[in-house]
């Protein structure tokens, strides 16, 4: 058997693509607050507005290359067994080659229906407007975890995690939780890296290395393909 890596990311890997972070792109986005933007209140209240927002998201992420970091992770796949969760929106590991992707905050290249069945739609770049009806006569919506909503796949996500030979974290400052937390589920004796640009508090076991991830991660990665 192959030996198993699951790669964490976070949304500094893809501000080296040039993509803002949530926090920064709803903070900027006309001045309305991410409860207007990224909620199920904000989307009862005044659907198009969070409509607009999420199909400028998404033509920018579609727009956005992937970096030295994306297309190194995805090189690993030549000799590892490699799984990436991601807390990022965008299908920029998808685009670098990587093959094995949890988004545990949603998609953006997905629309979702609004009805129980909850039955998703691979949208690409293009934008959802009001009127656009899944088949069970329910408007479309990003198919993405907005605040007060259930992150997805974290058993799954945790037990990758658990059986990893090496865990590599990258882009985040493992404050968004319960994302973060799957850090924890990590087995003593593996390889753990961090890779971020700051960080309070490094998790027991784990080695820092600071910078950006387009100057740490294909060197780390290179010495691991050796």
């Amino acid at each position: 058997m192959r030996p198993v890596i699951v790669i964490l990311s976070g949304s500094g890997l893809s501000a080296e693509s040039g993509l803002p972070t949530f926090r920064d792109a709803a903070g900027l986005w006309r001045q309305h607050s991410w409860q207007e933007l990224a909620s199920p209140e904000g989307w009862r209240k005044n659907p198009a507005l969070v409509l607009e927002f999420y199909n400028e998201r998404r033509a920018k992420a579609w727009a956005a290359q992937p970096n030295a970091a994306h297309e190194a992770m995805a090189a690993l796949e030549t000799k590892f067994d490699v799984f990436v969760v991601t807390q990022n929106v965008d299908a920029l590991h998808e685009r670098a080659g990587s093959t094995n992707v949890l988004h545990v905050h949603g998609e953006l290249a997905y629309a979702r229906s609004t009805g129980p069945a909850r039955k998703r739609y691979r949208i690409e770049a293009a934008p959802i407007v009001l009127g656009d009806l899944c088949e069970d006569g329910s408007q479309l919506r990003p198919d993405i975890v907005w605040f007060g909503e259930e992150t997805q796949h974290m058993d799954v996500a945790r037990e990758l995690v658990s059986g990893a030979d090496k865990v590599l974290v990258v882009g985040t400052s493992l404050s968004v939780y319960p994302a973060a937390g799957l850090v924890d589920a990590a087995r003593h004796d593996a390889e753990k890296v961090l890779n971020s640009l700051e960080m309070d508090q490094v998790p027991e076991g784990f080695r820092f290395e600071k910078g950006r991830a387009t100057e740490i991660v294909p060197p780390l990665i290179a010495s691991w393909l050796d």
